[in-house]
């Protein structure tokens, strides 16, 4: 087999990035998330609640599946990590999380606009998350291997933007061609595409297929240019993955500066998950925007998400992943400071008047914030894994890192749902993102910019 050159793989690399943004982007924030808390609100409301008291209880639900899902990924990451090590393969692993990714995308389609079968639908999505999540894991574990300490930084951050040009075209499409506005249409006046039912919201719930369709497609790139190391004659078991991730566990206690970083990363990549996973909810419930708008207000984000995640490289490079990582989380703790401190008729305590638009505009320049510092933050945070990643087994290092992104992934979402059913506000429900970051903040007094590579 010819020889595949290192720029084709890095591109091959890349190409996962463009392929599995849209589950992000459509799925989680910006189409389905806001219309499944739509559709949950709804149902709620024919069961007796009053308008806030459904907002809540949808917001809750939502946060119920991602709190669920989050602990599968936590517990199933480190041990897949260290099975993918000790068998020196990852492609296949990466296709049979892939597979996940598409049936459990596809599968929303059935989303019912009367929410009659809701919870089989978190369910689905919360089975195509899983697979994304997975199959990251194993992604993020290659990166060691397309450039040295120097190089991987701009190579992540491109990375990263290239993925969020993904998110932003699929967006853009959705929007055009499929997602219906209150009279029917689409954003550019039409109805929705390949006769769709608007009245059923077909458009909307297309969005299922739409992300499958695109990632089947988009991954072809990366399973043609990247490889696995040279087959070797290693079978690997579950005993063995368990003692080598125990290993690697009890080993943190003598590096401090990667447990800290670990630390760390587990609370702040757990605040941006609560902001992306909570943004489009917020303004559906909160503002009370409809799909079109929170689709507006994610072209803006995702677009600024990858121009920052690159420029964010570039930085990178040049500074060293850490003190872009810092200055990101200080500007996310005064946007969501921002974000709870108003709704429709108020901010920051001060009286608007009726139908003001203020709320609107200061949550689309909070909007480009969240994208912008969130692709910065996650392409350093990559950057920062590496300089702590041990050559041997990149794999279970990251496998590590995903544990600590989502060891307590369900933590964001639990603390909203409880601060959400406490407060009986869905604007207050996710002031708990805010402690999240400061105590990723305060962690990172004792990560070492250079990092550790040592056993």
């Amino acid at each position: 087999m010819a020889e595949i050159s290192k720029r084709r793989r890095i591109w091959g690399w890349w190409f996962f990035d463009w392929a599995s943004q849209p589950y992000h982007t459509l799925l989680v924030t910006f189409v389905f998330g806001p219309y499944f808390a739509g559709v949950a609100a709804g149902y709620f409301t024919t069961e007796g609640l009053d308008a806030q008291a459904a907002a809540a209880r949808a917001q809750t639900v939502w946060a119920n599946c991602l709190t669920i899902t989050g602990l599968i990924i936590a517990f199933g990451a480190p041990l897949l990590g260290a099975m993918a090590d000790v068998s020196g393969r990852r492609i296949p692993w990466i296709f049979a999380f892939s597979v996940m990714y598409a049936v459990g995308s596809a599968a929303l389609w059935y989303t019912m606009p009367d929410g009659s079968n809701m919870w089989l639908m978190l369910s689905a999505f919360g089975f195509g998350f899983v697979g994304a999540e997975y199959a990251l894991i194993f992604i993020n574990s290659q990166l060691p291997d397309l450039g040295d300490d120097s190089e991987v930084g701009e190579i992540s951050g491109s990375g990263f933007a290239f993925g969020y040009f993904g998110g932003l075209i699929s967006l853009a499409i959705m929007l055009a061609l499929f997602v219906e506005q209150p009279n029917g249409k689409t954003l550019i006046g039409m109805v929705p595409a390949f006769g769709l039912d608007a009245a059923t919201r077909e458009g909307t719930r297309f969005v299922g297929p739409f992300t499958a369709i695109w990632f089947i497609l988009f991954m072809v790139p990366y399973f043609l240019w990247v490889r696995d190391d040279a087959v070797t004659d290693k079978k690997g078991s579950v005993g063995e993955a368990l003692r080598l991730l125990s290993k690697s566990v009890s080993n943190l206690r003598y590096r401090v500066s990667l447990a800290s970083y670990l630390g760390s990363s587990m609370f702040y990549r757990d605040a941006l998950n609560g902001l992306y996973s909570f943004g489009g909810v917020y303004a559906r419930l909160v503002l009370e925007w409809d799909l079109i708008k929170i689709g507006v207000f994610g072209i803006v984000s995702v677009l600024a998400s990858a121009v920052f995640a690159w420029l964010g490289g570039k930085a990178d490079k040049k500074y060293g992943p850490k003190p872009v990582i810092l200055v990101a989380i200080w500007v996310l703790i005064f946007v969501c400071v921002t974000v709870v401190s108003m709704d429709r008729t108020q901010i920051y305590g001060i009286g608007l008047p009726d139908g003001s638009n203020l709320p609107d505009l200061v949550f689309f320049g909070c909007g480009v914030l969240i994208g912008g510092m969130g692709g910065i933050l996650q392409s350093a945070s990559r950057s920062m894994m590496v300089r702590h990643t041990d050559p041997e087994t990149p794999v279970e290092s990251f496998g590590l890192y995903g544990l600590s992104g989502r060891a307590t992934a369900f933590a964001a979402p639990l603390l909203i749902g409880i601060a959400t059913t406490a407060t009986g506000s869905a604007r207050l429900g996710v002031s708990p993102i805010i402690l999240l970051f400061i105590l990723g903040l305060f962690l990172m007094r004792w990560v070492r910019p250079e990092g550790d590579q040592s056993r």
